[in-house]
């Protein structure tokens, strides 16, 4: 089998100012994945290791790492809650965390609690104090807040007292849907899928979106293949975005292309919820599907890149070194 991994950071209107840096970042993450797999590095490897590289790069609001000073979205509390899932193809082994606030890279703490313990996902308090027993980097959390961060807060805050609008209808507000997310496939023909994400601006306190809900925010399946998904998390857990486009590949017979669009495009209709999925199949072939006006992805195979933000973006990336 030929190696493979495909990164993503989110799905979302993503502004012109920050359109050439999203890019950028998925690519470091897909090169720095891919150099993984390269060296012999199993598709779980590969996952985390391209994660890590966004969690850590400031364009993103998955996660936080000092200096430089990185954040992510503050909930309605001007908190910062973060989630993430990790999971592998061939025993359908998985971990996840949600509402940690102080985890220097939650998808490594994620890796933790699929490799140390019998659950799938620990929250908060109970997700903290399993990453102190594991040796998991923190952080104060008074220091994972940016000014970004802090000015689209209190903009959410001023204009949700002004227009009184709900939480529900205001899923496109600010810069959201940051989710960065990768699925790999190594030479032995294991897929493994993960995703982290800060949330998004203004969510209730303890607010827990599709990152980290198994069949939602990921999926995967040796057999299929591999699914992160990303956009708006109550509308993609209500159609288990990811492990729908699996079955579709499963039941249906369809191609990852074919079930990608039929899965997204269901979503839409059924709960008018945008967003987006990308796929890698058992064979290493990738698709990509999204509702939204933007989404940033690469793609790393054969030693090279491709790479995309808007619809029908498919750019040479160059060779990887």
């Amino acid at each position: 089998m030929q190696p493979a991994i495909a990164t993503h950071g989110g799905a979302s209107a993503i502004p012109d100012e920050v359109k050439e840096a999203r890019s950028q970042g998925v690519q470091r993450a897909a090169r720095a994945g891919y150099c993984v797999l390269r060296e012999g590095g199993t598709a779980l490897d590969a996952v985390e290791a391209a994660i890590r590289v966004m969690e850590d790069d400031p364009v993103f609001d998955a996660g936080q790492l000092l200096p430089p000073r990185v954040g992510a979205d503050l909930n309605y509390d001007g908190e910062v809650e973060l989630d993430a899932i990790i999971m592998e193809g061939k025993e359908l082994r998985s971990g996840a965390v949600t509402c940690v606030q102080n985890i220097k890279n939650p998808i490594s703490l994620a890796r933790k609690v699929m490799e140390r313990t019998d659950h799938l996902l620990l929250a908060g308090k109970g997700a903290n104090q399993f990453a102190k027993e594991m040796g998991i980097d923190e952080v104060d959390p008074s220091e994972l807040v940016t000014e970004m961060a802090r000015k689209e807060w209190e903009e959410y805050r001023e204009f949700n007292k002004n227009v009184k609008v709900s939480y529900t209808n205001r899923a496109d507000f600010g810069h959201e849907h940051e989710t960065v997310g990768s699925v790999a496939i190594d030479k032995w023909g294991n897929v493994a899928c993960g995703t982290s994400t800060g949330g998004i601006t203004g969510k209730l306190a303890g607010r827990v979106g599709d990152t980290p809900v198994i069949g939602s925010g990921a999926y995967c399946d040796n057999a299929y293949g591999a699914v992160w998904t990303t956009g708006h998390g109550e509308a993609i857990m209500k159609v288990n975005l990811s492990k729908t486009v699996l079955s579709y590949m499963e039941h249906q017979g369809l191609s990852a292309q074919e079930a990608a669009d039929k899965a997204v495009g269901f979503m839409h209709r059924r709960v008018g919820g945008a967003g987006g999925a990308i796929v890698l199949s058992s064979s290493g072939d990738l698709a990509r599907s999204f509702s939204s006006q933007r989404m940033a992805w690469a793609f790393a195979k054969d030693n090279s890149v491709r790479y995309g933000v808007d619809p029908g973006d498919d750019h040479d990336g160059g060779k990887i070194a």
